[in-house]
């Protein structure tokens, strides 16, 4: 830092989170600073130890310095700092906790305390008085993930009443759950995951009285929730960080060595969004008691002893975003209807007795398989003691034995493993791509649609050509799935070729299921899948060509873009992205939540039609990588509040984001503007004030302004404040999107929720 910035003595907050600077740390003066209330220089590379000249700063409430290169202890002059209340200093190489924790329960008004990634192989105290006399007494988070500590989880967190988050993820914490974490009276958030835990799930667990109550997660204190907080303790490298206020209602205790059956009695905690268990030995049912949890977003139960069948009643859980029963001996029809109508192949593979369209195993041909086997293991047991009877007559009948089983064999189970084996030979023998013939094959190009023939036999060669082997100078958009290239095919059609980029995790079987479950997405409003490739690591997405590129460039972009946008022709991009994203939600089989709507995935075709882009390709990355991540979030501005950044997809959330580009539509604004006032640079609470002080005439873009439109205008905003709305429950449908739109030059105004 510019030891120049120790001139403005007058500054209340200073965030320089995310700039690379570098430097001792320890060796600028802060002494100067004596009005500061907030200091972020998280996610940077400074070295040295905590600056001893901080602790002049007596009105700092907030500090964060995670994300950096500090070392050594923490010192007891920090208690000088008597108004702090949030501290983060998590991914870091602090020494000491039992040091660190005697010191810091000092610091009475502290709420918020984030120390993960630090203490490396540590053994996490365990005195019961460390805390004491009276420490932490305000404290509602509590951070320790990524440490690697050993022990036991520590008795003296059952004082911490005030305790609403805990974090000890990402240790080698061993032992039992203890019983007494469920008396906790304002815990909502547990990640206890990828630690050695043993035993069962305590029934006391199922007590916590914050998620017995809908009113979880409406507590945490607010005054410092634009500082990130570290929450994903295994994926430093990618600066990954949540806010307090997307916290969800979660316990997470996947990847341990938990036991024993679920408790039913979680059923009763109705305030749980998320319930990760996954890679335990859980064993006998599926708790039916599931379905009581309406609110739940996201349950995963892979990677268990799980048997019996998934409860038809689940699919009542409508905002249920992610499912997974994967490998596990669940068996039965997967459900269909409601939300199980959009998971995939992956959650429910590894269940040799499930059954259903997902998977492509027919529930008919599973009963004829089972009847048949039983069949066959009984002819198999008469033939053997026939075997044992016919013995004594001699070698020659033996052999006339052994030859009609052998027979009945094939005859009972012609498809069996013989034919199996050559199956897999096969398909080993093209997937290492050793034969010439094979590796050509795999280098097609699948079209979807391919009429009159006219891409007949196209090539990752023709692809290659018509992009100028992937050029810059081709390059016509850019996202978080990979970049988009214009292609002019052998035949003169022009195309856009996604290359996707990120974890590729699906394999190749399932990555090609997936995208021809996309391709069956056929709209007018959508943009088409009209193919793929899959060849030598690259993974590429053929779509139709949209000439006039996204609703972004235009109203954000392009000079005099906007202007070239009349009230009509916003109007009918409105109408017609709700009318494709209604497709995704309600008409698609199986339905899709988009993730990702934003004014630079509506393109637009010739015509300025509105296409919705981009639809469905969370599924062919890993979305699901940690319980808490800003992998494929989204997009900043257009983030529903409830998601923050524990991304958790929602139809309702889609609805915010289309909420969003009406906005855009509306006022010409971007969802952020850091060039704005203050009070004016988050889109959606601007137009919101400004509805309040009876102001919203003056939130269009000038450009509309003073044509005759403001009457639709005006409807149209209403309906875009009601899908921005805090609350997802007061949302409209997508249908009723639809419908307002569709009726907005009428009299038909939309009923306020």
């Amino acid at each position: 830092m510019p030891p120049s910035l120790m001139n403005c003595v007058n500054l209340v907050v200073l965030n320089l989170r995310v700039n690379l600077l570098e430097g001792n740390l320890s060796a600028f003066n802060f002494s100067g600073f004596l009005s500061l209330t907030t200091l972020d220089l998280g996610n940077n590379y400074f070295i040295g130890g905590l600056p001893p000249t901080l602790y002049a700063c007596k009105s700092l409430s907030a500090v964060r310095f995670a994300s950096n290169q500090l070392e050594g202890e923490i010192s007891p002059r920090i208690l000088e700092l008597e108004s702090l209340s949030f501290l983060s200093i998590s991914t870091n190489k602090l020494r000491n906790v039992t040091g660190a924790l005697t010191i810091l329960r000092g610091l009475k008004n502290l709420s918020t305390l984030m120390l993960s990634k630090n203490f490396f192989n540590e053994m996490i105290p365990q005195d019961v008085n460390i805390i004491e006399p009276g420490g932490f007494q305000k404290l509602q988070v509590l951070g320790f993930g990524g440490c690697n500590f050993t022990g036991q989880i520590p008795g003296w967190l059952v004082k911490l009443k005030k305790l609403e988050a805990l974090d000890l993820s990402f240790n080698q914490i061993s032992g039992p759950i203890p019983p007494w974490l469920g008396r906790l009276p304002q815990l909502f958030y547990m990640d206890l995951s990828f630690n050695l835990l043993t035993g069962v799930i305590p029934v006391e667990l199922t007590e916590l009285p914050a998620l017995a109550s809908q009113q979880a997660n409406d507590k945490v204190e607010r005054t410092y929730l634009e500082l990130p907080v570290f929450a994903n303790a295994n994926n430093v490298s990618l600066l990954q960080y949540n806010q307090l206020s997307a916290l969800p209602p979660a316990i997470y205790l996947g990847n341990n060595h938990l036991n024993g059956s679920i408790p039913i009695e979680i059923g009763k905690l109705k305030a749980l969004l998320q319930l990760d268990v996954k890679n335990n030995s859980f064993s006998g049912d599926i708790p039916v008691q599931f379905s009581n949890l309406t609110n739940l977003e996201k349950l995963d139960l892979s990677g268990n002893q799980l048997s019996g069948e998934i409860p038809d009643s689940l699919r009542r859980l409508h905002f249920l975003s992610f499912f997974s029963v994967a490998f596990n001996n669940i068996q039965g029809q997967i459900p269909t209807g409601g939300q199980f109508d959009t998971f995939s192949y992956s959650s429910f593979e590894g269940n040799s007795q499930l059954c259903g369209p997902v998977i492509q195993r027919s529930c008919s041909q599973q009963n004829t398989s089972t009847n048949t086997t039983a069949a066959s293991h009984s002819s198999n047991k008469r033939i053997m003691i026939a075997l044992v009877i016919t013995a004594s007559f001699g070698f020659g009948s033996l052999i006339t034995v052994l030859t009609l089983w052998i027979l009945s064999k094939r005859r009972v189970n012609p498809g069996g493993e013989l034919d199996k084996i050559e199956m897999e030979s096969i398909s080993a023998y093209s997937n290492n791509g050793i034969h010439p013939e094979v590796d050509k094959e795999a280098s097609l190009v699948v079209l979807f649609s391919n009429k009159n023939n006219e891409t007949k036999d196209l090539t990752i060669f023709d692809i290659l050509k018509a992009t100028e082997n992937f050029s810059q100078a081709n390059i016509i958009g850019c996202g978080g799935f990979g970049l988009v290239y214009k292609a002019t095919l052998p035949n003169g059609t022009t195309v856009a070729i996604k290359k996707l980029s990120g974890d590729l995790g699906l394999m190749e079987r399932e990555f090609k299921a997936e995208v021809e479950a996309l391709s069956t997405a056929q709209h007018e409003n959508l943009v088409a899948l009209k193919g793929y490739c899959v060849h030598e690591g690259f993974r590429l997405l053929m779509y139709t060509y949209m000439e006039n590129g996204s609703l972004d460039y235009w109203l954000h972009e392009k000079p005099d873009g906007a202007s070239q946008l009349d009230w009509p022709t916003r109007l009918k991009i409105a109408q017609g992205a709700s009318c494709g994203l209604a497709y995704l939600h309600q008409i698609c089989e199986p339905h899709i939540v988009h993730r990702d709507i934003k004014s630079s995935n509506i393109l637009l075709n010739e015509n300025f039609e509105a296409h919705v882009a981009d639809f469905g390709l969370s599924r062919l990355i890993l979305p699901y990588h940690t319980h808490v991540t800003t992998e494929l979030v989204g997009t900043l501005g257009y983030i529903p509040p409830e998601y923050g950044q524990a991304w958790v997809a929602t139809l309702r959330g889609d609805v915010y984001s289309l909420g969003v580009v009406m906005l855009e539509l509306l006022t010409g604004r971007r969802p952020v503007d850091v060039c704005k006032p203050k009070m004016s640079r988050e889109l959606v609470g601007w137009v919101q004030q400004m509805r309040i002080e009876g102001k919203q005439d003056q939130v269009f873009d000038p450009i509309l302004r003073g044509k005759g439109f403001e009457g639709e205008m005006l409807k149209v905003l209403d309906v875009a404040c009601m899908c921005v709305s805090h609350n997802p429950f007061k949302r409209p449908s997508i249908r009723e999107v639809v419908e307002w739109l569709k009726n907005v030059a009428s009299d038909n105004q939309p009923a306020q929720k």
